[in-house]
């Protein structure tokens, strides 16, 4: 499985020409087939958030679960949601409402304080969607980890040993999209046992076209 920029700026290229034209801007994604993976081993349940080095066009919706200064500071910077203790309580029990809130948003931070309650409230929605919040001090830098976090994706493996994330979208720069494959294949790399060897197959493809090999 080749890492260098060349052959996977081909693929995006590629990609990108083979793809419909559409009245929006299609995401990109990677997609991995592995092998020599035992499903029922740590490996098997891999979960990787990666920060890409360029913005996806579509940024990340994240909401944050804090209390006072902490979430005055979220609401400043432009958080797409902030819940607070008392609304978190009133949400117990609401499973309608709280799987509006699973599904409507990339991330979470929660102020680590505040865990055992999400944990609690929010738990047994965002835990099957790999969504557990990533707790912070009160004293979190709010405005990096935001930045940080809508260009960032969650690289997961379900029941079958597939690993796919969005990579870019089609407005974006090719060599933008590439240089993202290659954050994302790197940090799979490092949680692989045989490293890229555990790579059968990588493909590109936007939303709505066809997979294109990377391939030397």
């Amino acid at each position: 499985m080749p890492l260098d920029q060349k052959t996977i700026l081909d693929a995006v290229k590629e990609a990108k020409e083979k793809s419909e034209k559409k009245n929006f801007d299609q995401s990109v994604e990677l997609v991995l087939n592995l092998k020599d993976i035992d499903m029922k081993s740590p490996e098997g349940k891999l979960q990787e958030i990666v920060e890409l080095p360029h913005s996806l066009a579509k940024q990340n919706k994240i909401c944050v679960i804090a209390s006072g200064e902490l979430a005055l500071k979220a609401r400043r910077a432009n958080a797409d949601l902030v819940v607070e203790r008392a609304e978190l309580e009133g949400y117990a029990g609401k499973k309608r409402d709280l799987r509006k809130i699973a599904n409507g948003y990339d991330f979470f931070i929660a102020e680590a304080p505040l865990m055992s309650l999400v944990g609690k409230v929010l738990g047994p929605v965002l835990g099957p969607r790999g969504k557990m919040p990533i707790p912070v001090p009160p004293t979190a830098d709010i405005v990096s980890l935001l930045a940080k976090h809508r260009k960032t994706v969650i690289v997961r493996m379900r029941s079958q040993p597939i690993l796919q994330c969005r990579v870019g979208s089609e407005s974006m720069k090719e060599e933008e999209i590439t240089e993202n494959i290659q954050t994302v294949l790197r940090a799979i790399e490092g949680k692989l046992k045989r490293g890229m060897k555990n790579i059968k197959v990588a493909y590109v493809k936007t939303s709505m076209g066809k997979p294109v090999s990377i391939r030397p």
